[in-house]
């Protein structure tokens, strides 16, 4: 970043209004109100996720057709925190925080009523924008209470937790709030949820900020082409895998246009002198590999949200049956979080990521032994250990690019925390793409082999088929059909076969990058260790100091 946009007026130094130390008990309920905050929006988003099936069938739609109501959740979510950063600071923290979890309330209550696909589409959209604030008033009201040195130490590990754990928790409390499969009480879960989130933040009011004058014009403008740019990557990755990349044309436009919207938007940026994103500062050397790092993360952290639980859909496992799987997620994360808590330190960062590293890779090796018969207490280990690794992971990665952020002035830890945001919303979009469109790839290759080595000439067929004829004999009388229903039920088993051979090789695929990131961090240290012996020692000043 250049000397002359460091200090520019959009971007000035916010100094918090001073504020006495708050009573213990009343830090403890600011930690407990990010918690809430942290779970609600985490709940929003995984609700979604986990009942796919239910809601097309409260809806009467495909699960096709079902899937763009997560793009419609996730578009704003991506975008939206680029812009709140000067929201906030002019119109003021508080109004922020109260205006935000209003409108999220709003949203909550309109969703209770919704009939037909096309209002689904519309409340979803504004769900995902309502819920954009909450993740950024989590860390906030985690981070209000605690003392200068317990922010990134104890904070930021809690705060990160509770955000990771809302997908997981909502497959966890989902089977329950279904009952007979409607989805009135998930709705109500969630108005419920934000109607306490709001009475919190107005009874624990955050500490005041200057405001300034910061939203210009351009503001709007390049805030509508990275929307866009967004909007288009999160449905070209959300629909590519389902609609099969090549079979529809529109896919490919709509990510070239996305691409070419991006590319707009950061010219536009890089001739600012009060830039709604400091391009310079994002893209340099410290920023970039720690965008990188982050984007690792989330692409190997997509064995655990894309992998199993669809694998185990394929294999006709019921929601119900997965409850004890991500419980242990959850449990897994929360010890992640306290071990981060004990033993961070700056200096520590790599050792975090190296021992990540090596659990990812240890968990998904074990995953790559699945079989049509595996169920999910066989994955409670793998699991276990992936979710363990993932705070070890991503805190301390997160505490060096707020460290860097702070380097640059206290300005700067707010919009790194949504720009944070914003990109592991897209990176989870990304990753979740390119690991289903990999296991859809697999899973047509092996579903071929199996198919030709099951020819009608074969032995092992024809005893198959005899085998499957005696099962279903005494439901089915006709000769004909008996054979034809013997037959599909061979198909759809190696077609089940395929999917999880590719699954298989999805998690072997995950544990190879995973093995392929250590190797390089372990080069990289030993670059930096040789660096720092070759270099010369500066000689020392003697003190004189009486």
């Amino acid at each position: 970043m250049s000397d002359a946009s460091a200090h520019t007026p959009a971007q000035a130094p916010a100094t918090p209004v001073p504020h006495p130390p708050l009573h213990w008990k009343v830090a403890v309920l600011y930690m407990a109100a990010a918690c809430m905050l942290a779970l609600s929006q985490g709940l929003g988003q995984g609700f979604i996720t986990a009942n796919i099936p239910q809601i097309a069938g409260d809806l009467g739609i495909t699960t096709t057709q079902a899937s763009w109501l997560m793009a419609a959740y996730m578009i704003p979510r991506a975008s939206l925190p680029l812009m709140l950063i000067k929201i906030r600071t002019q119109f003021g923290l508080r109004r922020f925080a109260e205006v935000g979890i209003i409108v999220y309330v709003v949203v909550a209550f309109i969703s209770v009523w919704i009939a037909d696909f096309r209002s689904a589409i519309v409340v979803q959209f504004l769900s995902g924008a309502a819920a954009a604030p909450l993740s950024t008033l989590a860390f906030l009201y985690m981070l209000e209470p605690l003392a200068p040195e317990w922010k990134m130490r104890l904070g930021l590990p809690l705060a990160m937790a509770m955000l990771l754990s809302g997908p997981s928790v909502a497959r966890i409390v989902s089977p329950a709030l279904i009952g007979d499969g409607g989805l009135t009480w998930i709705h109500l879960t969630v108005l419920g949820m934000a109607m306490v989130s709001l009475a919190l933040v107005f009874a624990l009011p955050l500490r005041p900020m200057p405001r300034m004058k910061v939203i210009q014009t351009l503001d709007f403008v390049t805030f509508l082409l990275i929307g866009f740019g967004f909007a288009g990557l999160t449905i070209g990755f959300i629909q590519g895998p389902i609609q099969y990349w090549m079979d529809v044309s529109w896919i490919g436009l709509l990510l070239a246009a996305s691409v070419a919207s991006l590319a707009i938007a950061v010219a536009i940026e890089l001739n600012r002198t009060a830039p709604l994103l400091d391009i310079r500062w994002l893209v340099s050397p410290a920023i970039l590999h720690l965008t990188a790092t982050l984007f690792l993360f989330r692409l190997i952290l997509s064995e655990q949200s894309t992998g199993a639980p669809r694998m185990f859909q394929v294999l006709g496992v019921a929601p119900s049956q997965l409850t004890v799987l991500f419980a242990v997620i959850v449990g897994a994360t929360l010890l992640g979080a306290l071990a981060v808590v004990g033993w961070i330190r700056p200096t520590r960062v790599p050792v975090y990521h190296i021992l990540a590293l090596i659990l990812i890779a240890i968990g998904a090796l074990m995953d790559g032994n699945s079989t049509i018969d595996t169920r999910p207490e066989q994955l409670i280990v793998s699991q276990a250990l992936i979710g363990f690794a993932g705070m070890l992971f991503l805190p301390p990665a997160m505490m060096a690019g707020l460290i860097s952020a702070l380097s640059k002035g206290p300005q700067y830890l707010l919009s790194f925390v949504i720009v944070f945001i914003a990109t592991q919303s897209l990176g989870g979009v990304i990753g979740s793409g390119v690991f289903t469109t990999f296991i859809n790839h697999q899973q047509a290759a092996h579903y071929q082999v199996l198919i030709e080595q099951l020819t009608a000439a074969s032995a092992q067929t024809t005893r198959a088929i005899a085998q499957q004829m005696a099962l279903f004999s005494g439901q089915i009388t006709d000769g004909a059909t008996l054979k034809a229903q013997a037959v599909s039920q061979i198909a759809q088993t190696a077609s089940n076969q395929a999917y999880v051979m590719a699954y298989n090789d999805a998690y072997r695929l995950i544990a190879a990058i995973a093995i392929f990131a250590l190797v390089a961090l372990l080069l990289h240290l030993l670059r930096d260790f040789l660096a720092a012996r070759m270099t010369p020692a500066q000689p020392t000043t003697p003190d004189v100091t009486p």
